[in-house]
């Protein structure tokens, strides 16, 4: 019994040993850095503002990157008359939800690019979901209050980082290889950041993308409303919106 047990440990060995030296050895995952500095393209100075700026990393000639799963629900909050938070980025095919708890009516919209909807008017307690079934930047405004504004990016890639406010970015657990870098940040026009698009390698030994400049100014919040027109001024005192109107039909007796 002892003799038959030792024979059996003994192949255990020898096909553990095969298995190790035929098996494909693991991909080696790095952490890619990167450093925003941003630039006042008219003062031609640094800004001071560089967080909020979203970084990604796309791979080239593998086929494309594995879809994340969200690991938290995902939300951009109507609070305030804003927005909480203003900058989400998504795995495409997620769904966000938008809920109402200010005390009033909001009708969330995009319409300029990316995902393109109109969620009408809902009240305060309610929710509106929309799913981001395409790759792009989603820019969101409330067709009633026009200081309010949101961005969602929807990625189909897991490796992006979003930078602090001291302009740092982090990108966990790429594998190394060959990527597409792209960035994206909201005082920039899209000429600048088409500009910064570039291959990169990965590796132990280049984990870093180095300090990428952004050319910018300050952020202007102007634009129309759904209708592609001015907004109309609230009345006085007024949250902009306190309950629909309602047409009433006269029925014929």
């Amino acid at each position: 019994m002892r003799a038959q047990a030792l024979r059996t440990f003994r192949l255990f060995l020898i096909f553990g040993s095969v298995f190790a030296l035929g098996a494909p050895a693991r991909t080696q995952e790095v952490t890619v850095s990167a450093r925003i500095k941003q630039i006042d393209g008219r003062r031609k100075s640094e800004a001071a503002r560089a967080g909020n700026v979203v970084v990604w990393l796309t791979p080239s000639g593998g086929g494309p990157a594995p879809r994340p799963v969200p690991g938290q629900r995902l939300r951009l909050t109507q609070r305030n008359k804003s927005f909480e938070p203003h900058l989400l980025v998504v795995p495409v095919g997620a769904v966000v939800e938008f809920p109402n708890h200010d005390p009033f009516f909001h009708n969330v919209f995009s319409l300029f690019e990316g995902k393109r909807f109109d969620l009408g008017l809902y009240e305060a307690g309610t929710t509106r979901n929309v799913s981001f079934d395409r790759v792009g930047i989603s820019y969101i405004f409330c067709n009633i209050h026009p200081e309010m504004s949101a961005v969602v990016i929807a990625l189909d890639t897991p490796y992006y980082g979003v930078s602090n406010r001291q302009g740092e970015i982090a990108i966990p657990n790429v594998p190394a290889g060959n990527y597409t870098m792209r960035a994206w940040a909201e005082t920039a026009s899209p000429e600048d950041l088409s500009a910064l698009t570039r291959a990169v390698k990965v590796s132990d030994s280049n984990s870093t993308l180095g300090v990428l400049e952004i050319r910018g100014s300050a952020v202007s919040t102007a634009h129309k409303n759904k209708f592609d027109l001015d907004y109309e001024p609230p009345p006085p005192n007024s949250p902009g919106y306190e309950e629909p109107l309602r047409r009433t039909m006269s029925v014929p007796r």
